[in-house]
């Protein structure tokens, strides 16, 4: 096997084909201007289309600097991710979507944070070319699940990121059932920053990130590294239970001290004060089942992806 590369590119690409082959083309410019030895992993994440025919014959076209991964169904860009972790060799990694909105040009700027001696080098996307809802909807949460986790990271949904060998290898034997793969690399990290780069349009095709798959990924950031919604749901249900209490004990003299008729006439009110109360249970169960959902599904060690084939050229 020869040397190791200074530079892996690890993009894991699910129904890309339409951006697959100028991707390709600009990442090896891209790469191939820095001068130094590099390689592209490129991870199909079980496409329907032609992904994985493209990437098999990039590999083959470029020996030594294309390398295709290719799992045997969607398992998510997690997994995705960790499968070309698995492969890479690079002494620093970069992770790139395949939709283009990160212009492999950008690439540079990460290697150079990474020389100057920073192990993780995070990106803020600047001038974003989302939707106003989007942009909205990213700004709010990642402030909120900053405040939440205390993970100090300004732009989690960024793709495009570097991490050192040793951050690599850290994440690698530290699996973890549905976590995020920025958030848990900070935790390894010594020596963090995070830099500006450009967004830009998708050049084809259309988002694999719904908003049912948005909330699921940042309720998996917040669970997954931080226990404050369990703190916050106790400090609530205390706060209920002594105004029940309280509530309770005023109706109680209400009922003696104006008769029968009013704590009759009153049973809605009761009604209504037993629905919240039923619904905050409701709520703090849901919170509690999604941390004992993953406890349930981290005992059962599972694989987090199954590999079909690996291209080298």
């Amino acid at each position: 096997m020869s040397a190791s590369p200074l530079l892996s590119v690890v993009i894991p690409a699910f129904n890309e084909e339409a951006n697959l082959k100028e991707l390709i083309s600009r990442c090896l410019t891209a790469c191939s201007n820095l001068g130094k030895t590099f390689e592209i992993i490129l991870v199909d994440d079980g496409s329907i289309d032609r992904s994985a025919q493209l990437i098999t014959e990039a590999a083959e076209q470029n020996p030594g600097k294309v390398i295709g991964v290719l799992l045997n169904r969607n398992y998510g860009q997690h997994a995705a991710v960790l499968a070309g972790f698995a492969e890479s060799r690079g002494e620093f990694v970069v992770t790139l979507d395949a939709d283009l909105q990160n212009p492999p040009e950008e690439i540079p700027k990460l290697v150079e944070a990474f020389n100057k001696g920073h192990d993780l080098v995070g990106s803020i996307r600047i001038n974003r070319q989302d939707t106003f809802f989007r942009r909205w909807a990213s700004k709010f949460t990642n402030r909120l699940v900053k405040k939440i986790s205390g993970i100090s990271l300004d732009d989690f949904g960024c793709m495009l990121r570097g991490y050192s060998r040793e951050v690599v290898e850290a994440i690698l034997a530290n699996p973890e059932y549905r976590t995020f793969i920025p958030a848990l690399a900070t935790l390894f990290a010594r020596n963090p920053t995070e830099i500006p780069v450009l967004h830009k349009e998708r050049c084809a095709g259309e988002s694999k990130y719904s908003l049912l798959k948005l909330f699921s990924l940042q309720l998996d950031l917040v669970t997954g590294f931080s226990l404050l919604p369990l703190r916050v749901l106790f400090f609530v249900g205390s706060v209920i239970a002594i105004l029940g209490l309280l509530l309770g004990m005023l109706i109680l003299f209400l009922r003696f001290y104006y008769g029968a008729q009013w704590a009759g006439e009153g049973v809605f009110t009761l009604f209504a004060v037993l629905f919240c109360f039923i619904g905050a249970q409701l709520f703090a169960l849901g919170v509690l089942g999604e941390y004992i959902g993953r406890i349930f599904q981290a005992v059962r060690r599972r694989p987090p992806y199954l590999l079909r084939k690996i291209h080298r050229g």
